[in-house]
């Protein structure tokens, strides 16, 4: 009998309390860009401030430019981030290979 294959209650089976590496990689990338995404358009806004400000009668469109400056380099930096996973280096340098 003590070499049946029933479950023994005194160990359980482990518990999965880590997420996959997969996860925590695109959890660490989505991260990534949205503290980028916040940042540059900040940057950007604030740029728009001083140049309204400085140069443009407190007009309100330069603000507006460069938040929207600011929202596309994190976008593209973004994107690239997620793009870079899956494709080749595209970089110029040759990729030697054993």
């Amino acid at each position: 009998m003590a070499d049946s294959k029933t479950p023994n209650p005194l160990n359980p089976p482990p518990s999965r309390t880590h997420r996959p590496m997969s996860e925590a990689l695109l959890n660490e990338k989505w991260d990534h860009c949205l503290s980028t995404l916040l940042i540059r358009s900040t940057l950007g806004a604030s740029f728009g401030v001083i140049f309204s400000v400085l140069l443009f009668k407190r007009r309100s469109w330069p603000v507006w430019a460069g938040l929207g400056f600011g929202a596309g380099r994190a976008w593209e930096e973004c994107d690239s981030s997620f793009k870079r996973a899956t494709a080749a280096s595209k970089d110029g340098l040759r990729v030697m290979r054993p």
